[in-house]
């Protein structure tokens, strides 16, 4: 595009046409209702195990979604840049969307508003974009009408882009653990860091419930079906 100011004319031209997502797997699983309303506004969605990001709006745009709480308490784990400085490898337009209320993070004890400020402000710098929405139906809008406009008005397609780095083996560890149900990068990481390897977390996912903060006895019970019960197609 070049030289407009408004992407409204473009867009009503294309009401009838609807774009395609690609939501990753446990992102899905995480947060069902954004792949429901994605449905419901009419995006065509396709279900992958993404190597990085959330959402897949084309060839340029992915994009990894945390809430507000997520945000903050990655904070105090290395890899929330690391995880974002690899998404900018493969995406050309890499976004972070901050769902939930802002100003709550005034009331976290564990850590100082200015560092969050100061995340914000470093990812910006990498030319990481931010996107704010306060609850998960206007996370829906802004990624449908994202979608919309990379692929009905800039003509381009979602492309699932291969990590261009080696997967460390403990990378491995956190996408095995991540990968169970309910669980995603930030609950398995705190479950490596106690119990320390994946096998000995398993044997002992009964009581995570009462070791691990943020683990209560819904994802646990979850965990135990998928590991104990007998597989039937």
């Amino acid at each position: 595009m070049s030289g407009t100011e408004t992407l409204v004319p473009y867009i009503k031209e294309h009401e009838k046409e609807q774009p395609m997502i690609i939501v990753d797997t446990r992102e899905a699983s995480a947060s069902p209702k954004i792949a429901k309303g994605l449905r419901e506004q009419g995006a065509e969605i396709v279900m992958k195990a993404l190597p990085k990001g959330d959402y897949v709006l084309s060839d340029l745009c992915a994009v990894e979604r945390k809430t507000v709480h997520d945000f903050v308490y990655t904070l105090t784990r290395r890899y929330l840049f690391e995880q974002l400085f690899k998404l900018k490898e493969v995406y050309a337009k890499p976004f972070i969307l901050i769902e939930g209320y802002m100003p709550i993070i005034y009331k976290f004890s564990r850590i100082k508003p200015s560092s969050v400020w100061g995340a914000m402000f470093a990812l910006a710098k990498q030319g990481i974009a931010m996107i704010y929405t306060t609850s998960y139906k206007e996370t829906v809008d802004f990624l449908y009408t994202a979608a919309k406009q990379e692929q009905i008005v800039e003509k381009r397609i979602p492309v699932v882009h291969a990590v261009k780095k080696t997967e460390t083996l403990a990378e491995a560890q956190l996408f095995f653990m991540a990968s169970l149900p309910k669980i995603g990068r930030e609950k398995a990481l705190s479950i490596l860091n106690a119990y320390q390897t994946p096998m000995n977390a398993l044997l002992n996912s009964e009581r995570w419930a009462k070791n691990i903060h943020g683990l209560g006895p819904k994802i646990t019970e979850k965990v135990g079906q998928v590991l104990h019960r007998p597989y039937k197609e």
